[in-house]
């Protein structure tokens, strides 16, 4: 009998939902930064063995929208769990709860979905945290199954796999057993690219940004692919600071990307970045729109 089905991971922002999905996939999918709201799509990323295969979906974070891309990120949170066979509910090492898991506890309450929470960062506590964590989740009589994890160091994400196989249905093999994500190619590389920029910009331009792929080509009789991009972003002001004195700050995004992308592609890369100003995009529904956020 072949198993398999839809996850749906969610938790508020910064838990540690992407670096878990890239440590089951054994590939970059989703990017991973310690700014809030990385994520910005429902990302599908694709874990097969032998006797059953598993989809996941990497939401955003959910928190209050603070524009219109905010709204569009927590409506397709939301919506994933009417879509799904299992939920993973993500927290982190906090022994306090804060508002956000209170209400994505609030939440569900009501669906009967099976619900299994992940206490993430558990490298970070003590053994007897660790168990009065447990028992305090354990208390809410909400969860199917708790289990105690560190994404970060491979702590008992194999246990977390077994517990998932348990529950899924006998179904077909939804992707071919090399595919790891629905996403595209570009995709994924203009990911790559803003991850970098979340990284080593100022904390209020990295949400303001954007990453289109205008062009990738492969040379002909050479082992290399051109790469062509555009990083928007809301102010002109933002836009000296991404290109930086000299243009540094633009290299040091660019010369990082190109490290992973190579990696991805298993090519030399010759990228080639430039930068745009889209004023206040993310709260005008046509450039949302434009952008591929419907």
């Amino acid at each position: 009998m072949y198993r398999s089905g839809f996850i749906t991971v969610i938790g508020r922002a910064n838990v540690g939902k992407s670096t878990l999905l890239n440590s089951i996939i054994g590939e970059k999918i989703s990017i991973i930064s310690d700014k809030p709201q990385t994520t910005r799509n429902k990302i599908q990323c694709v874990y097969t063995e032998e006797d059953y295969q598993i989809v996941f979906l990497d939401t955003p974070g959910i928190q209050k929208p603070k524009n219109q891309l905010g709204k569009y990120m927590l409506k397709v949170s939301k919506s994933t769990l009417e879509e799904v066979d299992l939920i993973t509910v993500l927290v982190d090492e906090s022994l306090r709860t804060g508002p956000i898991d209170k209400y994505i506890f609030e939440e569900m309450k009501y669906i009967s979905t099976t619900k299994i929470l992940l206490i993430n960062k558990i490298d970070k506590l003590e053994d007897k945290d660790i168990l009065n964590l447990i028992d305090k989740y354990k208390g809410l009589n909400i969860f199917d199954e708790i289990i105690p994890i560190s994404a970060m160091e491979n702590i008992n994400i194999n246990e977390y796999l077994t517990i998932l196989k348990e529950y899924l249905p006998e179904g077909p093999k939804y992707f071919p057993e090399d595919m790891i994500t629905d996403q595209p190619q570009s995709f994924i590389i203009a990911e790559i690219i803003r991850e970098k920029a979340l990284f080593y910009l100022k904390e209020e331009i990295p949400h303001g940004i954007f990453v289109s792929i205008d062009n990738i080509e492969k040379r002909e009789s050479q082992d290399i692919v051109d790469v062509d991009a555009t990083i928007y972003c809301e102010k002109g002001s933002h836009k000296g600071i991404i290109i930086g004195k000299g243009g540094k700050m633009l290299k040091k995004i660019g010369t990082d990307a190109r490290k992973d992308i190579e990696k991805l592609l298993g090519s030399q890369i010759n990228l080639q970045l430039w930068v745009k100003v889209e004023k206040n995009w993310r709260d005008k529904k046509n450039k949302l729109k434009y952008f591929g956020y419907q």
